[in-house]
């Protein structure tokens, strides 16, 4: 069964992830929940969970030619990507490729954490990237 259960986490692109980590505990009372480090994505990210809600995804470039590293220098630190979480990501990306939306994945992958992730395009979603996610554990029920 498909659907979505709402908001798993935003991304948000920093440069100095020890001060923003820092940042977001003095403002929402925020604490690490999990960190690491994905060279071939080129991003090292820390979730943050502050309360019961979604966390937030702190994501710092291993380097300027990165996704999140170019992302930093056209727009600057901030809003990165809403994540949503799903149950059977592959029919939620069949179905909106028969709808004619545009993709950045069209197949999962693993993603940070351990989630099967695939991005939907900015122009698909009025600017804003989207990312799908789903739990390992639900990927293998």
């Amino acid at each position: 069964m498909t659907g979505t259960l709402g908001i798993h986490h935003v991304g948000i692109a920093v440069r100095d992830l020890a001060s923003a980590v820092e940042r977001y505990r003095v403002l929402v009372g925020a604490e690490v929940d999990h960190e690491a480090v994905v060279p071939e994505q080129g991003v090292h990210a820390v979730a943050l969970r502050a309360g019961p809600g979604p966390l937030i995804e702190l994501l710092a470039p291993t380097g300027a030619d990165t996704p999140v590293g170019r992302f930093l220098d056209r727009r600057g630190e901030g809003m990165h990507h809403v994540a949503y979480e799903v149950r059977d990501i592959q029919a939620h990306l069949d179905r909106l490729l028969a709808e004619g939306v545009q993709l950045v994945d069209e197949t999962p992958r693993t993603g940070l954490f351990g989630l099967q992730v695939a991005f939907i395009h900015p122009e698909a979603a009025m600017g804003c990237l989207v990312e799908l996610v789903e739990p390992k554990e639900q990927a293998d029920v």
